[in-house]
């Protein structure tokens, strides 16, 4: 019985004359039109002639550099095959059907077509190019004869192809047997990069009797090396078996990486768990991705089969990888973004927009109703503050840590999933279905080394980025410690196995989490409710307690936001335009780029506010009516605030207007706490109430107010404040508007509710507009 023969009508002789018209003619697009462009102007009769000169050949300048040693890597793309003449269209077809023949009769064209060096070999050329110049010669010689190298052991160049821009990238499990040989796109998320180690492609031994040298093509993970001299001229003529040894510096070798990619989270249907895939990257795109990295591969999807113990236990089956040739890169980090120019213009735009902070704001998650101090929050985790390292080694954090506790249905989960989309870095996890190992770090036995290797956990994947943990009050308490290092020292340290190691995690923590109760029990103590140890809670530079409290118009407002965005699947109109997301990251990446530093003018400011913040605890403390505890934690998580403010601004310097923000958003943060119960403490929510609570903070800490209020200050020399000198003039009582325009809108207020906010209270006698309306000054009942 004969198995059936299927015949191609394919002749490979014809699609090698078809590759090397297209390598030796095609011209770049961009190149060319640029030169068009040089060359306006140019008489008739010099046009021909300079166009002749003028063309540039996009790889047969690329051979050249590989032939002068300055080049290794050939990208073959495919949209220039498309684009060529109509006979070589039909090529990229044929391509992405057997990638690897393709790209063997790609290599034998391009040592066809290789042209000879422009550039001398020099003492200063590594020691493989000096043995390839040498086989060269030596070829050159014995042309002809038998004698001379094989041609592949004579490449000094990687070839890749690039695939399309229109191709879709895969699902890991839409990967099918259908594909293999194949040149597809897959999309995953790199969970685990092994180190690069020296893959062996060509096996060089030399004769013991006649000195003639063999090769061997390896091909596969395992090979049986060659024992006895094949040299028919010497050895075979003489009847001698002459004994082959391995010369390690002849042979060929290649830099090899095994990357495993895992599905991304919203690919993965309910209840299954996320397919991985092993991924070969080979030559010069190694050490190209690390662990976290959110990417699009092109490759050869390839069948392997099981070596040695495993292929015993796995019988007839087969193990499957992608021989990478392209990678890119979705989710890159801050540093590494490209900016076009039209959004370098929109991002000019918005520097000088004077409502800059509050479109931002509302920017985050523009779906969700309210919580506006908590988008803000959100805003300021994601430019973060300014981390600094010591002369001597220390560490100074910069990043945020924010924790959003509250009753069920607040959204919680939707803003952390929204600020896990919009991070360059962003993992989402949940506390129940994280263990330790699997926030920091596990030890696991390496299938191609059979080493003990680390494979990082979500903290190590979100480095440089933000970890966001829902459910944290879910967690054990043993797996909740191991984020204890990480929000503070920001590394996780490893000590088993065998492995005793430092790893980075240099990530924020935005955490959600549920009462103990379930719902809030305004009946027992905050500290009761949150049910967090006090050591992780001082971590967390802000705290917000989101209750769900009834409220005839809030609930009103809310119902009809959440039905108008079932109806019109989109936000309703805001007070602002909301910012698009790719515009917003890359405004946070170029702000994250500022290191504002602190004057001392706002330094002195700093330490007088973090004293009466100490004193106010300590009275709470004497009263029972403490709920979170003021330490130098509260003073960093305030420089923090204040640096990520002056970076949102473009500043180079902290002013008092940040300094305000970040002590009003830690006051926010410290009200949501209050107890319920104790309705007398509880502020009004209004707008305008907020804006007289800030006009008035601005006089009380600028030392403007009567001098009954007047509060003495202590700056770090021991020096009085210079806004509580006890020298004021007889109009110290007053604010120039100005300021005080300035800081509400800072804050995120409009002209309307300051304009407001001034009449309503010029109405009731607190305050009266001189200097003609420039100013405001307080009258004598304001207490």
């Amino acid at each position: 019985m004969s198995l059936p023969v299927i015949n191609i009508n394919i002749s490979y002789d014809d699609e090698r004359e078809k590759i090397q018209d297209f390598l030796s003619n095609f011209v770049s697009p961009e190149k060319d039109l640029d030169r068009r462009f040089a060359d306006i102007g140019i008489s008739d009769a010099e046009d021909e002639d300079q166009s002749s000169r003028g063309r540039t050949m996009k790889y047969m300048d690329q051979l050249q550099r590989i032939a002068n040693r300055e080049q290794q890597m050939l990208t073959i793309d495919l949209e220039d095959i498309s684009q060529h003449e109509k006979n070589v269209a039909e090529l990229v077809a044929r391509i992405i059907n057997n990638g690897r023949r393709y790209v063997m009769l790609f290599s034998e064209v391009v040592d066809k077509l290789m042209p000879l060096p422009t550039k001398d070999i020099s003492d200063q050329d590594e020691v493989i190019d000096v043995i390839l110049h040498q086989r060269r010669e030596r070829n050159e010689q014995t042309e002809g004869t038998q004698d001379g190298f094989p041609k592949h052991l004579l490449r000094r160049y990687n070839l890749y192809f690039q695939p399309l821009r229109s191709d879709i990238a895969m699902a890991v499990r839409d990967v099918k047997g259908v594909n293999l040989g194949k040149v597809i796109t897959v999309r995953g998320i790199v969970t685990r990069v092994s180190e690069v180690k020296p893959l062996l492609l060509v096996n060089a031994y030399t004769c013991d009797v006649c000195g003639s040298e063999t090769f061997q093509d390896i091909s596969n993970k395992s090979f049986t090396p060659i024992a006895d001299c094949q040299n028919e001229s010497e050895c075979k003529k003489n009847n001698i078996r002459g004994s082959l040894h391995m010369q390690t510096r002849a042979c060929r070798f290649s830099p090899f990486q095994e990357v495993k990619i895992q599905e991304m989270a919203d690919q993965v249907p309910v209840g299954h768990i996320p397919r991985s895939m092993t991924v070969h990257v080979h030559g010069n795109l190694t050490r190209m991705m690390n662990p976290g990295d959110v990417v699009h591969l092109g490759g050869i999807f390839l069948p392997i089969p099981y070596t040695g113990f495993q292929a015993i236990r796995a019988g007839l089956l087969t193990d499957t990888y992608l021989e990478v040739h392209h990678i890119n890169q979705l989710k890159k980090q801050y540093s590494d973004m490209e900016v076009t120019p039209q959004i370098q213009r929109d991002i000019d735009e918005l520097k000088v927009d004077p409502s800059l902070y509050n479109k931002l704001a509302q920017s985050i998650a523009p779906e969700i109703y309210g919580h506006m101090d908590v988008k803000k929050a959100l805003l300021l985790l994601l430019v973060g503050g300014v981390t600094k390292t010591m002369g001597d080694g220390m560490k100074i954090r910069g990043d945020l840590n924010v924790c959003l506790m509250g009753d069920p249905g607040v959204a919680k989960s939707q803003l952390l999933k929204y600020i896990s989309k919009i991070a360059p870095r962003g993992v989402y996890t949940t506390g129940k279905g994280s263990s330790g190992v699997g926030l920091t770090a596990a030890v696991m036995r390496d299938p191609v080394t059979d080493e003990m290797v680390l494979e990082g956990g979500a903290l190590v994947l979100a480095d440089n980025g933000i970890c966001c943990i829902d459910e944290f009050d879910k967690m054990e308490e043993s797996d909740r410690t191991a984020i204890h290092e990480v929000m503070e020292q920001q590394t996780i340290s490893i000590s088993k196995a065998g492995i005793s190691t430092t790893l980075n995690a240099r990530t924020s923590i935005l955490a959600a989490a549920n009462p103990l109760y379930g719902r809030y029990n305004p009946k027992v103590s905050p500290v009761d409710n949150i049910n967090l140890p006090a050591a992780l809670l001082s971590r967390f530079d802000l705290l917000f307690l989101i209750l769900d409290k009834p409220n005839r118009d809030d609930d009103e407002r809310l119902a009809q936001h959440v039905t108008y965005v079932h109806m019109y699947n989109t936000h309703p109109k805001l007070e602002y335009e909301p910012v698009d997301p790719l515009l917003m990251r890359h405004y946070i990446a170029q702000a994250r780029q500022r290191r504002p530093t602190v004057p001392p003018q706002v330094s002195s400011y700093i330490v007088d506010s973090y004293v009466r913040l100490r004193k106010l605890s300590k009275d709470e403390e004497e009263q029972k009516k403490s709920h979170s505890y003021t330490s130098a934690r509260t003073l960093l998580g305030v420089l923090r605030l204040a640096q990520a403010l002056a970076r949102l601004r473009f500043s180079d310097s902290v002013e008092h207007a940040d300094v305000d923000e970040a002590l009003r958003l830690m006051e926010c943060s410290k009200e949501s706490l209050n107890d319920e119960e104790d309705k007398e403490y509880e502020p009004d929510r209004s707008a305008v109430s907020q804006i007289f609570r800030l006009i008035k903070g601005m006089a009380r800490r600028g030392g403007r107010k009567p001098k009954r209020q007047r509060r003495l200050g202590k700056g770090p020399g021991g020096q009085r404040d210079r806004y509580d000198d006890s020298d004021d003039d007889e109009n110290s009582d007053e604010l120039p508007l100005i300021d005080i325009r300035s800081r509400i809108l800072g804050a995120g207020y409009t002209e309307a509710q300051l304009h407001e906010t001034i009449v309503e209270y010029e109405a009731l006698d607190v305050w009266i507009r001189v200097a003609n309306g420039a100013k405001i000054r307080f009258m004598d009942n304001v207490s």
